[in-house]
This record gives C-alpha cells, sequence and structure tokens, in this order.
C-alpha cells in the first residue's frame, strides 16, 4: 500500500522550483557558499602548492651541497704537534670527484679593521662600517651559487698574482654607498686599499658573503698572514652530495681521513612536513570560517523563504503533504543551492590555485579529492543549514497557516 503524501521525483522537482522562483535571491545565498568552498579549495591548493615548491627548494640544498672543515680536535695521532688544517689545494682535490660541478674555500679574516671609502679619516665623520672581511678560492662564488648583479668576480689569475682587488655583497655595497665598478671604485680596509670589481647578490649557503667583502686568498696571504682555508663548500649534481660526502675527507687527507669531517645538509623531511601541517592548519581554519558564513546565509534565507511561504504551505498541507514532505522539500531545497555553491566554488578555487602557481611560475599542486568533494561538501551544508527551517516548515498547521499565522 502507498503511503499518502508527495512522492521523491516531485518533491525533488519541488524544490527545484522554489529555489529557482527567486533568481537574484539564489544567486547571492550560492554566491555564499562558493566564496566558502572557493576559499577552502584554493588555500589548500595554494598551500599545497607553495609547500611543494618549499620541498622542491630544501631538497636542491641538500642533493647537492657538502660542506667540509676541519674535525674538531682531532689532529693526527702519529704527528702530534701538527694542527688539523685544510690544505691550501682543497678545492682543486675535490674537483676531479665524480659529481663535483664546483668547489671553493672561504676563511673569515680576523682583525682586517674597519672600512671606508675615503683614504682621510674623519674623525668627525660617523664611525667607518667594520664590515667582514673574507677569503676565498675563486670557485666559491659558483660553488655557492653566487649572482653577479654588477661587475665580475676574480679569477684564479688575480687569485695568483695577489691583486689587490675584491667583491662586495649586496648589503656590504649599499652600506659603501657603492652601486657600479666601471671606474674602478677603491676601498679601505685597515690603511690597505683595494679595488671593487664586482657586486654580488644571492647565495645557497654562506650569506654572509653578502653582508662582506671578499678578496682572493693569496692576496690575503700577503696582506693579512692568511695560511690555510677555514671550510671548504662544494656544489654537486642532484643526488651526488652523500657520495661527495664520504669521498672528500679521503681526497683532502689520505692518511687521515678522520681529521676531515665532511657533511651534505639533512633531507629536511620534518621541517617540510611541519611547514606544510602549519600552512595548511591555518588555511583550513580561514577556509571553514569562510564556509560557516556561507552556511549561515542558507539558513537565513531558508528562514526568510519558510516565512515568504506560509500560503504555500498551508495550501500543500491541506491537498494531503505530510510534515515529511514539507522538511525534505525545503532540505532538499537548501541542498541544491549548496550544490550549486560547491560546484561554482569548487571550480574557481581550483581556477585561482592555478592562477597564482602560474603567476609565480610554480607546478601548481591539487587534492583532487577536495576539488570533486567540493559540490558534495556543498550539498551537506545545504543540508545542514536547511534542517532548522525545513523542521520550523513542516511544523505549521494547515488551518493556522492559512490564517496567516505560525504556531
Amino acid at each position: 500500500m502507498r503511503r499518502p503524501g508527495v512522492h521523491w521525483p516531485e518533491q525533488v522537482r519541488q524544490a527545484v522550483d522554489g529555489a529557482v522562483a527567486r533568481p537574484s535571491r539564489l544567486a547571492l545565498t550560492t554566491l555564499g557558499i562558493a566564496l566558502g568552498l572557493g576559499s577552502l579549495v584554493a588555500t589548500l591548493g595554494i598551500a599545497a602548492t607553495a609547500a611543494a615548491q618549499v620541498s622542491s627548494r630544501f631538497d636542491e640544498v641538500a642533493a647537492t651541497q657538502v660542506a667540509v672543515a676541519p674535525a674538531p680536535d682531532r689532529s693526527p695521532t702519529d704527528v702530534p704537534d701538527e694542527r688539523t688544517t685544510l690544505p691550501t689545494d682543497a678545492a682543486a682535490r675535490v674537483t676531479p670527484l665524480t659529481g663535483v660541478v664546483a668547489a671553493g674555500t672561504i676563511t673569515k679574516i680576523v682583525g682586517a679593521g674597519a672600512v671606508r671609502t675615503v683614504p682621510i679619516v674623519d674623525p668627525t665623520a660617523i664611525a667607518d662600517p667594520t664590515l667582514p672581511v673574507l677569503a676565498a678560492s675563486p670557485g666559491l662564488f659558483d660553488a655557492v651559487r653566487a649572482e653577479i648583479v654588477v661587475g665580475r668576480v676574480y679569477d684564479r689569475g688575480h687569485d695568483q698574482r695577489a691583486d689587490p682587488v675584491v667583491v662586495l655583497g649586496i648589503h656590504a655595497a649599499e652600506r659603501l654607498g657603492i652601486s657600479r665598478v666601471d671606474r674602478a671604485p677603491a676601498i679601505f680596509i685597515g690603511d690597505r686599499t683595494f679595488i671593487v670589481i664586482g657586486i654580488i647578490d644571492g647565495a645557497v649557503r654562506h650569506s654572509e658573503i653578502l653582508d662582506g667583502i671578499t678578496m682572493p686568498e693569496q692576496t690575503a696571504a700577503r696582506v693579512y698572514g692568511w695560511t690555510s682555508p677555514a671550510e671548504l663548500q662544494i656544489r654537486t649534481v642532484a643526488g651526488a652530495a652523500e657520495l661527495v660526502a664520504h669521498q672528500a675527507p679521503i681526497a683532502l687527507a689520505p692518511e687521515h681521513p678522520d681529521t676531515v669531517t665532511a657533511a651534505a645538509p639533512a633531507a629536511s623531511v620534518g621541517l617540510r612536513g611541519r611547514v606544510q601541517a602549519d600552512v595548511d592548519a591555518l588555511f583550513v581554519v580561514l577556509g571553514f570560517v569562510a564556509l560557516l558564513a556561507g552556511g549561515v546565509g542558507i539558513a537565513n534565507v531558508m528562514l526568510l523563504s519558510v516565512l515568504e511561504r506560509i500560503g504555500e504551505i498551508g495550501l500543500r498541507r491541506a491537498l494531503g503533504a505530510t510534515p515529511r514532505n514539507i522538511a525534505g522539500q525545503f532540505v532538499t531545497e537548501s541542498g541544491i543551492v549548496g550544490l550549486l555553491g560547491g560546484i561554482v566554488g569548487g571550480s574557481a578555487g581550483v581556477l585561482l590555485t592555478v592562477g597564482v602557481a602560474a603567476a609565480k611560475q610554480w607546478t601548481p599542486v591539487l587534492d583532487a579529492r577536495l576539488a570533486l568533494g567540493a559540490p558534495l561538501l556543498g550539498a551537506a551544508i545545504g543540508v545542514i543549514a536547511g534542517a532548522l527551517p525545513a523542521r520550523r516548515a513542516s511544523r505549521i498547521e494547515p488551518v493556522a497557516a492559512l490564517r496567516g499565522a505560525t504556531r
């Protein structure tokens, strides 16, 4: 025996008619839920894309960089008076190793003196900045991927001749007021004169070169008594860092490889995971706040719709519709609005993610489950938001409705 009331196909048709009866209200309500879901999809997509970009940068450094330094307190046991140091030709020794792209040594010069751009010390002037002075082999700039913005870096000829030339980091150049090198500007370190031949910006490792003044090692040996490098930086092809880190101590100290430490940066899986988790958590909260606002908007609109359609509800009840039919109609109507908002919002979120990735020249990372699930999530939010208005509509009695009052 068939149960009285309105059947589901007819109820869905009535819900669709009710939703589209006021196009402007439907558009605004759909926009509210679309903004929430679009924000959620876009923020999660952009967060995943940014995290992947950060991950690739971490991998780029971890897979191609090796740092070599003397082992602390590990002098050769059979030569007790010999201090552990790196050989002066350390870069040349590791360059033939398989996978090495570039190598260079670096040492900080202690007590070089204050730096100025005029040869006369003016006692009334502001104190000269004390910038770090570094000695480095020509290969260091390539090893740390230094970017030349003005001029050039020194070469092996400058180093062998101990030429009084220096390369400024971008921050040191700004402090000294030097922005061009075509007229061979001079700087004074203590009472020594040096010619600036280039300015560099950007470095994967040893960012102190951006804040300081770098000169050839043989120049530092002649002027400041430099004797041996403090650290060796090696750049390798992708994936060869661990192998080079194992071979470098043998190449530098074949008789006592334990006196040298070589390490590739550890894979930053944990750090990447924490960064992505923090970013995702923040964006999920923001997205759900926007989504909650859209759900509240649907609930308000459906409550208003119930108040406006009291007469219609009373007439349908008088013609045989049950309270369950009335509630089902309004729940279905709000679910349709949420579904439309989910389709629009999910599509907008995907397009926004792709647009941001294209503008930043990143590879977009999209979760297909989230994009495809946005319409279902929108429909679910619509159903939940429409539950209270639907319950109120189902409690309206035919006689009271026809009299224009609610219970």
